[in-house]
């Protein structure tokens, strides 16, 4: 017998349901970047100068005594080039015209969804990657110095491992992967007090991050997320020289954890974010969206860095 209630199965112009949401569980967080400084750059090769204090030492001379010739040392200068990062959006004009389901205009929405993934991309050129500095020329990119390019004083590498120039012009030499332990970790936080460093950050992808909150001392514990005080951290592991946050990062490289004192870098930037209008191809509107920008390690010493571990 047939069913004589009429249903949406039979039912013709039943508008679609599409929600007016567009949902993209995509990474977005820059740990790195968004904690450390924020500068400017006035040329294409970014320079500073670094500096350090003679040794300490027991200090004391006779009475009456003739002062001593000066001694002073020069300070070391330094410098990053500027790299450049581009995306591009081509958008028709009907499809911009179209009434689109989650966003007022296909071309603002396509510039906004570039804009995050040049931020990714900017992070990954900061500490996903090993490369020195390139000064590039006609037909050849300029890039900047990762961070793992500038970190050289304070290291813990695998048997054979060579530790870079800390000048951002050449990259480490890679050694004998092993596990992660935390006697590395106090080793290095150990070296970079010593330097003269105050690190705060213990930076680390998935992988190594799960390893820290497998230490079997009694420096791991957790902060009320109320209390935190650095971007996308709430774990804290606390040394003998003082409480790290330990901030997990996608983007780093699976293979290495990053001991950081933010106040000893900055994102310094040469062009800012910016948006172009492109020439016009038939009918379509092309936008360009880019940045000019480096790295700038103040001073090394003050970081460290486990590499050559274990990734699985």
């Amino acid at each position: 017998m047939a069913n004589p209630v009429f249903e949406t199965y039979t039912t013709k112009g039943i508008r679609e349901d599409l929600a007016d949401i567009i949902y993209n569980i995509a990474p977005t967080e820059t740990p790195f970047m968004s904690n450390i400084g924020k500068g400017s750059s006035k040329g294409t090769y970014h320079e500073w100068q670094v500096d350090d204090l003679a040794a300490a030492a027991d200090n004391f001379v006779a009475e009456g005594a003739v002062a001593a010739a000066a001694v002073s040392n020069a300070t070391t200068r330094v410098g990053n080039y500027t790299q450049i990062s581009s995306k591009t959006v081509s958008v028709s004009g009907s499809n911009d015209a179209a009434d689109s389901a989650g966003r007022a205009s296909e071309m603002a929405y396509q510039l906004a969804k570039k804009g995050m993934e040049l931020k990714r991309d900017m992070e990954v050129a900061f500490v996903g990657v090993d490369k020195a500095s390139v000064a590039g020329s006609a037909g050849t990119p300029r890039q900047l110095a990762s961070a793992t390019s500038w970190i050289a004083t304070n290291v813990n590498l695998g048997a054979g491992g060579t530790a870079s120039n800390g000048l951002g012009t050449n990259v480490y030499s890679a050694g004998t992967d092993r596990d992660f332990t935390e006697a590395m970790l106090t080793d290095v936080i150990e070296k970079c007090w010593v330097s003269g460093g105050a690190p705060t950050i213990i930076m680390a992808n998935a992988f190594q991050k799960r390893k820290i909150t497998a230490f079997t001392g009694n420096a791991t514990k957790f902060k009320n997320v109320d209390d935190k005080k650095i971007v996308n951290a709430v774990d804290v592991y606390v040394s003998d020289y003082g409480e790290l946050s330990v901030v997990p990062n996608r983007f780093m490289q699976a293979d290495s954890v990053l001991v950081i004192q933010p106040d000893m870098w900055s994102v310094d930037t040469y062009r800012d974010f910016q948006t172009f209008d492109l020439a016009k191809v038939g009918d379509s509107e092309q936008k360009q969206l880019l940045a000019e920008y480096t790295l700038k390690c103040s001073n090394e010493a003050a970081n460290g860095a486990i590499r050559d571990l274990n990734v699985s």
